[in-house]
C-alpha cells in the first residue's frame, strides 16, 4: 500500500509484457511488420534522436540525461541520486516536457514558416501539426499533450477571431483527453500537468491583470504623452510619474530625457518580470502542494527561488538543445552543456541548505478541504483584494497543518501490531506497540550492479511510502538485524525520512555499507545501540528479549545470515519471534540455550529457505502462523519446497508476501487478527 503502481502505469500506457535478461546478453530487435506504420516513424525519429545525443555527449552521463530528458523526454537516463536533488528542491518538473518546448518549437517553425511567406493561417497550422509531432515524438506524456492541444485550440481561436482565455483553452484540452481515455484522470502526470497550468490561470493571472501586468505595459512608448487618455488612470498617472522623474534626473546631470526614460524602464521591466515568475511559481507551488505531499510526500522550501533561477536557465537550454542537436555545431554543444551544469550547480546548492521535509499523507478530511480552499482562491481572485486575502489566509492555515501534519499516526492504541512489507526478495517488518511506539525491523533492499545503485529504493519507494499511508512521521526505534544489503540497503531513506531515536543492531562487520550508514546515523543525531543476547527490553508497553547473536560472538569479515539479530518479543499471552536470516547454525545455539518455548508467530528465517526453521525448531515453537518474507517468482525458489511442507506437516498457517502482499498480524494480548492485501491459499 502505498507504493507506485507500476503494473497499472504500464497497462495505461498498453504495455501487459515485461522481459527481464538475467545474463549480459546483448538484445537485437527483430524488423517486422506489426504495428502502426505512424508509430513506427515516431519512433523511429525518436530513436534517432536518442543516438544523436548519446553520440554527441558520449562519456558525459549528465549531460545526455539531462537533455535526453530535456529535449525529447527521455528520463531513463537519470540516476535516482540525480532525481531525488530536482525533487527536493521542487525543481523536478523542469525536467519533464510541457508547454516550455511547445513554445520554443512553436516560435521557431512559425518565423521559419513566415520568412517562407507563407500566409499567416497555414503558417499556424503546420505549426500545430509539427507541435503534435514532437509531443508523440516525445512520448505523448499528459504535459507535452497538454501543450499541444492548448496550442491547437489557441491556433483555431486566432482563426475564429476568438479572445482566448487561459483557463477555457486548459479545460477544453482536458476534456478532449479525457474523451480519448477516461483513465487519464487518475494519472499523476495528468493531475500534475493539468492544475499547474489551472493554478497559473486562476491564482496567478487575474493578479497580474489588476496589478503588475497593466504597469509593465505602460512601459511601452514612455516617451508619447499621446497614450496617457487611452489608459486606466493608475497606468496614466505612473507613466507621468516616470516622466517627471526622468526630467528631473535629465536637469541633474544633463542626460537627455529620452535616455533617462530608457534607464528608469529597463530596471522596472526587470522587476516586473521577475515579480511575474515569482508570483507564478509561487502560483504553481500553492496548487501543487497538496497531490505533491499526496504522490511524493514532500513540500520543498527553497522551490520558490530554485524555480526562478531554473526557469530562465530551461528556457535558453531548449532553443540551444534544439540547434546543438540539429547542427551538431561545437559551440553549441559547449553552450547546452554548459547550461546544464549551470542548472546542476544550482539544484545542488539548494538541495544543500533544504531540509529533507517529508510529509504523510493528510486525513481525508484535511485533502477535502484544501482542495476547495483552492478553488475558493481561484473565485476570490476575480472578487477583489478582500476576498483574496480572506481565501489566501484559509489556505495557508491548511497548508500549514499539512506541512507540520500535527495528527497521530493510523495505529491501534493497546494493540501491538507485526506488519510484514513486501519489499519482494528483501525484508522488512513494522511493529507498532501498544503504547503507541513505533519500530520498523530492517528495510528491504537489493545491492548495486557494479559502480549503479538500482533507480529502485525500497526504503524510500516501498517501505516509506508505506509508513506515510500510515500518518507516520517519526519512528522511535529502527533495528537492523545483519548486513546484508536485502536487509540494510533501505535503512538510510528510512533514517532521513523519519528521524527515528535509535538505531539497534546486532554484530556488524565494518563494510562500507554500514559505516555510510552509522556516518549517516550520528549526522542526524540517532543513538546507536548494539544489543547482544541475554538483554530484556522493555519498551511500548511490550517485552523484548535478545536471543542473538552472543555476547561474545565476533562477526567476520563480511555479512553472515548467522550475525542476525533475533528479537523475542512478548505481549499479553502471545510471543512474536523475530529471525533475521539465522541458519541451522544459529538455531542449534537457540535450541541448546532453552530460551524458547511456544510461540503464537514466527518470521521465518532467510526468506524461507532450507537451511532455516530446521524440523526441532518447529517441534519446540509450535507457532500458529508463520510469516515468510519473499519476492514474487525469484531466482533462489524461495521459500523452498522441503520449508513448506515441514509447515505443512505441524498445521501451521503460513502467509507469505509473495502471494499475500502485505501481511499484519494484530495482537491485544489475548486475540489475534490477521489482515492482507490480497488471499491466496
Amino acid at each position: 500500500p502505498g507504493c507506485f503502481d507500476y503494473a497499472a502505469y504500464l497497462a495505461r500506457r498498453q504495455v501487459y509484457w515485461t522481459v527481464t535478461a538475467r545474463r549480459r546478453t546483448p538484445v537485437r530487435v527483430l524488423s517486422g511488420d506489426c504495428g502502426s506504420p505512424i508509430w513506427r516513424v515516431i519512433y523511429g525519429i525518436r530513436g534517432a534522436t536518442l543516438e544523436r545525443i548519446e553520440r554527441l555527449y558520449a562519456g558525459q552521463p549528465y549531460r545526455r540525461a539531462v537533455l535526453e530528458a530535456v529535449l525529447i523526454g527521455s528520463a531513463g537516463g537519470l540516476e535516482k541520486a540525480w532525481r531525488e536533488l530536482w525533487r527536493r528542491t521542487g525543481t523536478y518538473h523542469a525536467l519533464v516536457i510541457s508547454g516550455l518546448q511547445i513554445t520554443v518549437l512553436a516560435a521557431v517553425f512559425l518565423f521559419l514558416f513566415r520568412l517562407c511567406l507563407l500566409p499567416e493561417s497555414l503558417a499556424l497550422a503546420l505549426t500545430a501539426l509539427a507541435a503534435w509531432l514532437y509531443a508523440l515524438a516525445a512520448g505523448a506524456e499528459a504535459p507535452v499533450i497538454r501543450a499541444a492541444a492548448g496550442f491547437t485550440l489557441f491556433v483555431l481561436g486566432r482563426s475564429l477571431y476568438r479572445r482566448l482565455r487561459l483557463l477555457n483553452l486548459l479545460a477544453a484540452a482536458a476534456i478532449a483527453f479525457l474523451l480519448a481515455d477516461p483513465e487519464e484522470l487518475f494519472d499523476p502526470s495528468f493531475q500534475l500537468s493539468f492544475l499547474a497550468v489551472a493554478a497559473i490561470g486562476a491564482l496567478a493571472v487575474p493578479v497580474l491583470a489588476a496589478g503588475s501586468a497593466p504597469l509593465a505595459h505602460g512601459l511601452a512608448d514612455l516617451a508619447d504623452r499621446g497614450r496617457d487618455p487611452a489608459l486606466e488612470p493608475r497606468v496614466a498617472h505612473f507613466r507621468v510619474e516616470l516622466r517627471l522623474l526622468a526630467e528631473t534626473i535629465a536637469l541633474a546631470t544633463g542626460m537627455r530625457e529620452r535616455w533617462a526614460l530608457a534607464m528608469l524602464a529597463l530596471p522596472l521591466r526587470a522587476g516586473f518580470m521577475l515579480f511575474d515568475l515569482a508570483l507564478v511559481s509561487l502560483a504553481v507551488q500553492i496548487g501543487l502542494a497538496l497531490p505533491m505531499a499526496l504522490y511524493f510526500h514532500r513540500m520543498s522550501l527553497s522551490g520558490l527561488s530554485a524555480n526562478l533561477l531554473i526557469g530562465p536557465l530551461m528556457s535558453a537550454l531548449v532553443p540551444v538543445g534544439f540547434l546543438a542537436l540539429a547542427t551538431g555545431w561545437g559551440p553549441a554543444l559547449a553552450a547546452a552543456g554548459w547550461l546544464v551544469d549551470l542548472s546542476r550547480r544550482v539544484v545542488e546548492w539548494h538541495a544543500a541548505w533544504e531540509p529533507n521535509w517529508r510529509i504523510p499523507d493528510p486525513p481525508r478530511w484535511l485533502a477535502i478541504a484544501i482542495a476547495a480552499a483552492l478553488v475558493g482562491a481561484g473565485l476570490a481572485a476575480r472578487r477583489g483584494r478582500r476576498p483574496l486575502m480572506v481565501a489566501v489566509a484559509l489556505l495557508v492555515a491548511l497548508l500549514a497543518l499539512l506541512i507540520c501534519h500535527p495528527f497521530a499516526p493510523v495505529v491501534r492504541r493497546g494493540a501491538l501490531e507485526l506488519a510484514a512489507i513486501d519489499v519482494g526478495q528483501g525484508e522488512s517488518l513494522f511493529v507498532a506497540f501498544p503504547s503507541g511506539r513505533l519500530m520498523v525491523v530492517d528495510g528491504g533492499g537489493f545491492p548495486a550492479v557494479g559502480r549503479r545503485r538500482p533507480n529502485l529504493d525500497i526504503g524510500e519507494d516501498v517501505v516509506s511510502a508505506y509508513l506515510w499511508t500510515r500518518g507516520i512521521k517519526r519512528l522511535d526505534v529502527l533495528v537492523a538485524t545483519h548486513g546484508h544489503e536485502d536487509h540494510l540497503g533501505g535503512l538510510p531513506a528510512l533514517l532521513e525520512n523519519f528521524r527515528p531515536e535509535q538505531l539497534w543492531f546486532g554484530a556488524m562487520p565494518e563494510t562500507p555499507s554500514w559505516q555510510a550508514l552509522c556516518e549517516r546515523a550520528r549526522r542526524l543525531g540517532v543513538r546507536m545501540a548494539p544489543l547482544r543476547a541475554g538483554e530484556t527490553l522493555h519498551f511500548g508497553g511490550a517485552e523484548i528479549e535478545v536471543l542473538a547473536p552472543e555476547a561474545d560472538y565476533q562477526p567476520a569479515g563480511v555479512p553472515h545470515n548467522n550475525d542476525s539479530l533475533v528479537m523475542l518479543i512478548s505481549y499479553g499471552r502471545h510471543r512474536f519471534l523475530l529471525t533475521g536470516d539465522v541458519e541451522s547454525q544459529a538455531e542449534a545455539s537457540l535450541l541448546e540455550r532453552g530460551q524458547l518455548g511456544k510461540l503464537d508467530v514466527l518470521k521465518v528465517a532467510h526468506h524461507g529457505s532450507r537451511s532455516s526453521t530446521s524440523a526441532a525448531l518447529l517441534d519446540l515453537t509450535r507457532p500458529a502462523l508463520a510469516l515468510i518474507s519473499a519476492g514474487f517468482q525469484n531466482s533462489y525458489n524461495l521459500p523452498h519446497p522441503a520449508l513448506l511442507e515441514r509447515l505443512a506437516e505441524r498445521r501451521t498457517l503460513t502467509l507469505r508476501t509473495d502471494r499475500h502482499g502485505l501481511i499484519r498480524v494484530l495482537s491485544d494480548g489475548s486475540r489475534l487478527e490477521l489482515d492482507t492485501v490480497r488471499w491466496q491459499p
